[in-house]
């Protein structure tokens, strides 16, 4: 019998430097094994000894606790039904410095008269300390106000990309931990750093507004190294750091950076650089450099470049201007390796699209209903500049910003620029990948693969809604998206951070931001180009759905209690406006309000159905009656809420929540379902709601379902729905039996519809329905993800493997297919929390076929589409039917 594979931690492949003590523990059984029934977890001082459980995942550590810097080493083997494994290979976490264990102290570089926003210079950071001998271990830990780098000797450390990381800064700053013991060398060594502003200090969102969470850079940083009684620090920030300019002039994270090589200074990162006329950093303190306890490691793999594109083709538009291919829109920036003569100053502009004189696009991206400040629009071409010092080997490779892009414009070369010295350089959180899905159509590959590199442009740290104009972490766009991202990745410790940002901006009151984290927090007002109020139903009800979808996904049950008191305060500020505010149209036609009304949210700021196609409504959307969604996601979280508060064996919340939500949805139905038994507002929108939160009694689904079908055809058989319920549409029809228009809607190829993306030459999805027009030209962002929410419909009911919300973590599973469309064949692999999970399915004949893999620990019920269904267990099994 083999061994258990993919051991993890928590929900980290690679745990180091963790600042979980006591981590939850996670394995795969060895192949051909259909149920653990015990488990045995050893290191190299505990042993747990046979355990009886048929747990594997996030199984909690029961040893004794390390100590800073220590790596506790473990193995585990289990007791199936084919008996006693054998051990397995070594998985191990290390535990990081406390917050509270710091011997450093935060530098500033010395600034005496700071540049305008996005002008700004990243500084260079520099000590010299001794090493009596060459240490057999040795650690770094750092983390800064800004973006930083390290390099110890001269040679980079670590991996890491815009690192240390976008989070609630007052509340939360990530600590990396980096194994430094082979940069190391006896005598003399080098600390040194590179310091940009970053998302601390640099600009953020649409209004590019910056200085948010403070005026200043700062850097901590400390060396440890093994010593009689735990880690001596041997170097640390403090006193005696000298601090200067050198060759980034300007970097800031969304306008771009500046590289002058010609004020490089040669050798600033090695032993023996004379920097005695240097400037002495600062030494920082108070207000946020007091607070220790907000230093925290992330649940998160790491940003890093994760790959890189040659260009497929390069196109000169004028004397020395050339325009680059990648073949492929993504977050990055370029490698450029032929920077010309010395002096020769390149200009690179980045965009998604070009132009009709076939040069890059730069206006398209504020095409916004929004009064855009011109000096933003000027934003819109994100650049970075370089000049060349004639050095062999020099490579500019801007890692203090990135750039939403396709194409690349690089001016001011003096020769012609051979494709292969420039490279798109891809770089979002290093995610593990877990789902795949391809059928017989290419059109729907292509789609699917859009989606894919979507998601990967706007995975970068946080969920973002675009890489370019805004790279904001839109609360609905992560509620509306998490489901189909679990099929494509391990988006569990991605989760995770971003929630414990959501609960750290959070207001007191319950009330959830727009985006997470808040960079505009300071402001919270509605003048200029500040964000609009907070608290929009779908945005805010994020902080409800998202713990719950990570929950149903990996079986995190932490998730939930982490979570929970930023839920129940959510729900209590949605229900608190529920009571106390009217719409003013309602409340002028109804001076006093019915009784369901004190259940019914219409009043407020809400972005509503957002790019709803078909909207002949020309009234603003923040003056419109939204009470129907309103209300309808206020029962959507009001009932989750009650389930979660049943799993965490909270009684009293279950029942108080559980009556509550049934208030709720007597509301909605009061007021939103008419006497004849249609829904007064009759959108697409609102009818996919209604059946996909279960907002209309069993007896009217099918009524309901039917006027769906209407509209559709109503509108040429096109959707019609907006930003909230498009996931939804597919899903909605063929579960109501409606699967031939869902796959119609599906292959639709003129706008509004996803195979006009695919037509049009997409390789992301769009924000508008009509990204790129039918003269070719774009419009708004050519890289937004929730409109790729279809490609779930594509895993779950297309491929069938459907995640049930009585089960979660897969530990039961259906594999349902729905074929149509015209396919052929579809093919879905899934690693789930136990394992790999295979639909592989053919038609051939009006003969169905269906293979399936069912992972260990887990079972599945199969349905053939003759209404054919199975109980199943761990394995492979072989299906077939005639075609109905």
């Amino acid at each position: 019998m083999t061994a258990p594979t993919r051991l993890r931690v928590e929900h980290l492949d690679k745990a180091f430097g963790i600042d979980i003590p006591a981590p939850r523990l996670s394995w795969w059984l060895p192949a051909g094994s259909t149920r653990q029934v015990a488990y045995q977890i050893a290191t190299e001082t505990w042993d747990s000894g046979r355990v009886e459980s048929d747990r594997s995942v996030l199984v909690p550590y029961a040893g004794p606790l390390p100590s800073t810097g220590e790596t506790v080493r473990w193995r585990v083997k289990v007791w199936t039904d084919l008996g006693e494994s054998e051990w397995s290979q070594p998985g191990s976490w290390e535990l990081g410095i406390g917050a509270h264990e710091w011997a450093g102290q935060w530098i500033e570089p010395a600034e005496t008269d700071p540049p305008e926003a996005w002008h700004r210079p990243a500084y260079l950071l520099r000590q010299e300390f001794e090493l009596g001998e060459l240490p057999d271990r040795a650690r770094l830990y750092a983390t800064a106000h800004g973006y930083y780098e390290f390099f110890v000797n001269g040679l980079r450390v670590g991996d890491q990309e815009l690192a240390p990381g976008f989070t609630s800064y007052p509340s939360r700053l990530q600590v990396q931990t980096y194994d430094v013991t082979e940069l190391l060398r006896p005598g003399a060594n080098v600390a040194a750093a590179v310091l940009s502003d970053g998302r601390f200090r640099g600009s953020n969102g649409l209004e590019r507004t910056s200085d948010e969470y403070g005026t200043r850079t700062a850097l901590l940083a400390e060396f440890r190294v093994p010593s009689a009684d735990g880690w001596t620090t041997v170097a640390a920030t403090g006193p005696g750091w000298h601090c200067n300019l050198g060759e980034i002039g300007e970097a800031d994270p969304m306008t771009g950076q500046r590289v002058d090589f010609t004020q490089a200074r040669i050798g600033w990162q090695q032993p023996g650089f004379d920097a005695s006329a240097w400037p002495q950093a600062e030494v920082a303190t108070g207000g946020l450099y007091s607070d220790t306890g907000r230093l925290t490691t992330s649940p998160a793999p790491a940003v890093r470049r994760v790959q890189t594109l040659p260009s497929l083709s390069v196109t000169p538009t004028s004397p020395g201007v050339q325009v680059f291919d990648f073949g492929q829109n993504i977050n990055g920036w370029v490698r450029l390796s032929d920077l010309g003569p010395r002096g020769t100053t390149l200009t690179l502009t980045y965009s998604e699209a070009l132009g009709s004189d076939g040069d890059v696009a730069t206006d398209y991206l504020f095409d916004l209903p929004v009064p855009i400040p011109e000096e933003v629009k000027l934003t819109a071409a994100q650049k970075d500049s370089v000049v060349s010092a004639g050095r062999p080997g020099e490579v500019f490779e801007p890692r203090h910003t990135t750039h939403g892009f396709r194409y690349v414009r690089v001016e001011g070369h003096p020769g012609d620029l051979d494709p292969g010295a420039v490279e798109a350089v891809v770089v979002h959180t290093d995610l593990r990948r877990t789902g795949w899905f391809r059928c017989s159509d290419e059109r729907i590959n292509r789609l699917h693969e859009a989606a894919v590199w979507s998601f990967r442009g706007n995975a970068c740290d946080i969920p973002t809604d675009c890489p370019t104009r805004e790279r904001d972490g839109w609360s609905g766009d992560w509620q509306v998206f998490i489901p189909t991202a679990a099929y494509l990745y391990d988006v569990a410790g991605f989760s995770v951070k971003w929630l414990r940002d959501l609960a750290a901006d959070q207001y007191s009151d319950g009330m959830v931001t727009n985006i997470v984290p808040d960079h505009g927090i300071l402001h919270r007002t509605t003048d200029g180009m500040k964000m609009p109020p907070h608290g929009s139903a779908g945005w805010g009800d994020a902080a409800v759905i998202v713990p719950w979808e990570t929950y149903l996904a990996y079986n995190d049950i932490g998730v939930l209690e982490d979570q929970y008191a930023s839920m129940r305060a959510w729900v209590e500020w949605a229900a608190g406006k529920a009571r106390t505010a009217r719409f003013p149209q309602r409340a002028e036609a109804r001076p006093e309000p019915l009784p369901h009304e004190q259940y019914l949210w219409d009043g407020g700021f809400h972005f509503g159905e957002w790019l709803e196609p078909h909207d002949a409504d020309d009234t603003p959307f923040y003056l419109r009656d939204q009470g129907a969604i309103a209300t309808a996601y206020l029962y959507r979280s009001s009932s989750l809420l009650a389930r979660i508060a049943a799993i965490l064996g909270r009684t009293a919340d279950f029942e108080q929540y559980q009556r509550f939500s049934e208030q709720v949805l007597a509301a909605w139905r009061a007021e939103y379902i008419g006497p004849d038994g249609d829904l007064t507002l009759d959108t697409q929108a609102n009818h996919v709601r209604a059946l996909a939160f279960g907002l209309v009694p069993v007896e009217l689904r099918d009524r309901t379902a039917r006027r769906l079908t209407e509209l559709v055809r109503a509108a040429g058989t096109h959707l019609g729905t907006g930003f909230l319920a498009t996931a939804n549409l597919l899903p909605a029809l063929t579960d109501s039996g409606f699967p031939g228009l869902a796959y119609e809607l599906l292959f639709q190829d003129s706008a509004p519809s996803w195979l006009t993306m695919a037509d049009r030459g997409a390789t992301t999805i769009w924000e508008e329905w009509e990204g790129i027009d039918a003269e070719g030209l774009p419009h708004a962002s050519l890289n937004h993800y929730s409109k790729g929410a279809v490609i779930s419909f594509l895993h779950s009911h297309t491929a069938g493997i459907r995640l049930r919300p009585d089960s979660p973590g897969y530990r039961h599973f259906d594999i349902n297919p729905v074929p149509g469309g015209g396919i052929t064949w579809a093919k879905a692999d899934f690693d789930s929390p136990y394992g790999r999970i295979s639909a592989h399915w053919s038609i051939a004949d009006n003969h169905f076929e269906l293979r399936s893999v069912v992972p260990p620990s887990t079972t599945a019920t199969v349905a053939l589409p003759n209404g054919q269904t199975f109980e199943v267990s761990s394995g492979e099994h072989q299906h077939s039917c005639l075609m109905p």
